[in-house]
């Protein structure tokens, strides 16, 4: 009987275990966590700040899940420690033996070296207990500062604004979602949101943020002041690399896999954020959960392979329905059909290369979403469609045949 180890209980780590499960019914499967939640759904996490939704009602596993399939969730109890040498893990609560060890430890909130950024009221948002300071705190607060115009960062604002705050976005570059969306759809959106009541500072550098003890607003490069009594920093997130580096696995951007997930040591593998594969950090649900599925069916003896993950978001971004994919060539150095309403409400468009369809941006009106997923994932050849992608009548199941 196989000992598994999985360092780390978010998307990845669980997908794994669910994959050796299905391979090895007899194994002992044990999974670490320094946070005291199971498996909960972090794009959510807005929510719970808005107060329109439970904190049991993030979690997507109940511990019934983990009884069923003889998962051993161990909360609170991260691994310090790996010998690989005697496949051994140790933790705060004593040493645990592995056949097969799964790094998949996630990231954390990268924070910039703002000048003020440890007062009291500056927060950035990852875990549960991050949204349940925000919202405890915004019960005091009237106006937010949300630093970076990303997903989570517009999302994390909408969770402030709905909480009766009245919020600011101060983005680095001069539009909104710039990994997600061209000019054209930024522009659409940002007009969308002024609407809700939002207010941005686009092309903008945070130089600081004011106040004493407490936050009292954040300084721009330029010299310009925002009041405000929450600060939100949203700058992106970083692999948790420490225990990765401390075995001396090979590192780039993330920890170095192969096809299968394997690290460069013997019986260790890594999935999720921690991951560098092909030299792409990807950092995303769906590329996180594929490369769990993978790592779980090849450590319980299987034999898959991980050929990477097309770059995709389909969510609502404060209540607007997205889909962003592959390309979005927003220089536009490829071939693209466009189609904007004429409400400026909503925006398409569809990015082709010798007839290969390789990214979409798709704002408001998101129908065909699903098949144009698929036909960006599979390479599909559009030549004979082209000419029709764009009317109304179009049946996108054509793009499947």
């Amino acid at each position: 009987m196989k000992d598994y180890i999985i360092a780390g209980a978010g998307v990845a780590g669980i997908s794994a275990a669910a994959n050796i499960r299905k391979l090895d019914p007899s194994g002992s499967i044990s999974i670490f966590t320094d946070e005291p939640y199971p498996f909960y759904s972090r794009i959510r996490l807005p929510q719970l700040i808005a107060d329109e939704i439970k904190q049991q009602k993030l979690i997507i596993y109940k511990p019934e899940w983990y009884a069923e399939n003889r998962i051993d969730l161990k909360l609170n109890e991260p691994i310090k420690e790996i010998d690989p040498q005697n496949k051994q893990v140790t933790t705060p609560k004593g040493s645990y033996h592995y056949d097969r060890l799964l790094l998949a430890t996630g990231s954390h909130p990268f924070v910039p070296p703002i000048n003020g950024a440890e007062k009291e009221g500056s927060f950035s948002l990852r875990s549960i207990k991050d949204a349940l300071a925000i919202k405890a705190y915004a019960r005091g607060a009237g106006k937010a500062i949300v630093i970076g115009g990303g997903l989570l960062g517009l999302e994390a604002g909408n969770g402030l604004r709905k909480a009766g705050l009245k919020v600011s976005i101060v983005e680095f570059f001069p539009r909104l979602l710039p990994r997600q969306m061209d000019i054209p759809a930024a522009e659409i959106l940002k007009k969308q949101l002024e609407e809700m009541g939002f207010s941005f500072y686009l092309g903008a550098q945070t130089q600081g943020i004011l106040g004493e003890q407490r936050v009292a607003g954040v300084r721009l490069a330029d010299g310009q002041e925002i009041a405000g009594d929450i600060a939100l920093i949203s700058a992106g997130v970083r692999p948790n690399l420490e225990l990765a580096q401390s075995i001396g696995l090979q590192m780039g951007k993330g920890v170095v896999v192969d096809d299968r997930l394997q690290t460069s040591e013997d019986n260790i593998f890594a999935a999720g954020d921690v991951v560098e594969h092909r030299g792409i950090f990807y950092g995303i649900w769906p590329a996180s959960q594929r490369q769990g599925e993978v790592a779980g069916i090849n450590m319980a003896g299987g034999h898959e392979l991980y050929e990477g993950t097309v770059p995709s978001n389909v969510l609502k971004v404060v209540g607007i329905d997205l889909v962003s994919a592959g390309e979005i060539d927003a220089e536009c150095k490829f071939e693209s059909l466009r189609q904007k309403d004429i409400t400026k409400t909503s925006y398409r468009k569809l990015v082709v290369k010798d007839d290969t369809l390789i990214g979409a941006i798709l704002l408001g009106d998101v129908s065909g979403k699903k098949q144009l997923l698929t036909a960006i994932e599979n390479k599909k050849n559009i030549g004979t469609y082209k000419a029709e992608l764009m009317e109304a009548e179009f049946d996108f199941n054509r793009l499947l045949t």
